[in-house]
């Protein structure tokens, strides 16, 4: 990996914790040069530190990826210091928890912001980069993509739009070698849930689930990074994840129940 990787220059969004944490270490450790961006600057300055003490080539830019001039700063920015980029992996994302009728429309646009007009975004100004390397385009998105989670609409719409969106762009681009991949990770250890926004748009604290027995973000970036040199199509990680697709694909409606029951037995569940 750090041969094939050496001297890449790999983007990543929402690189201060969780999956995009992990990431970086991931691709900065195989050789890759990388560039870590998230709104939450100290906690990214944190990781920079770190990666850098270790002697990897990472550096660290504050960026908020709803905002479309910034994302074009960010694209920027990366071309300036390495002139080209080979990778782009839209990873920043926020989830909720609430039932559609309570929910304010105000979160549900948050999600949408930040998980699918996020990954346009930069996706949009780092594609003409991306078509000169060959690179790779890679969107964390999740079996909420495939079927819808109760409690999450405004998660789920988010992520059907981002695997829409990169499905399109995959087969606009059959011929000029660009590498799409999407990433469904299934539940991970990070902090998404901690983070997730409850029906008036706060943040709900705390997380519903075992953490201990989630899938690592480190599992995940690593995966990551093999799909991205094996240039994979799609990845859905974790036996959970993989039989809900194909229970989608063959009984939905069973798999609509069996969703409902998992979601209704967390602490706190929105359904009691």
């Amino acid at each position: 990996m750090i041969k094939k990787l050496k001297d890449m220059v790999v983007i990543i969004t929402g690189a201060s914790s969780g999956i995009g944490k992990a990431c970086a270490i991931a691709f900065a450790e195989s050789g890759a040069k990388v560039v870590l961006t998230a709104r939450k600057i100290d906690r990214l300055k944190v990781v920079e530190a770190n990666l850098k003490n270790k002697g990897l080539d990472v550096v660290a830019i504050k960026t908020d990826v709803t905002q479309e001039v910034q994302c074009t700063q960010l694209i920027d920015f990366t071309i300036k210091k390495f002139n080209k980029i080979d990778i782009l992996i839209n990873n920043a994302g926020i989830s909720m928890r609430a039932l559609f009728k309570d929910v304010q429309l105000s979160v549900l646009k948050q999600l949408m912001d930040v998980n699918y007009w996020g990954t346009v975004y930069c996706t949009k100004y780092a594609l003409p980069h991306l078509l000169i390397s060959k690179g790779s385009i890679v969107g964390i998105t999740s079996i909420a993509g495939f079927h819808g989670l109760p409690g999450r609409s405004g998660y789920s719409a988010s992520k059907f739009a981002m695997h829409g969106f990169l499905e399109t762009l995959r087969i606009e681009h059959l011929k000029s070698g660009l590498h799409v991949l999407i990433v469904a990770p299934g539940f991970t250890q990070s902090n998404i849930r901690k983070a997730a926004l409850m029906a008036n748009g706060k943040p709900q604290g705390n997380t519903p689930l075992n953490e201990s027995k989630l899938m690592s973000a480190e599992a995940v970036a690593n995966s990551i990074v093999k799909g991205v040199l094996r240039r994979k199509r799609n990845i859905i990680l974790s036996f959970e994840g993989k039989f809900s697709v194909l229970l989608q694909r063959v009984i939905p409606k069973s798999l609509d129940r069996i969703f409902y029951n998992y979601m209704a037995r967390e602490p706190d569940s929105p359904f009691k």
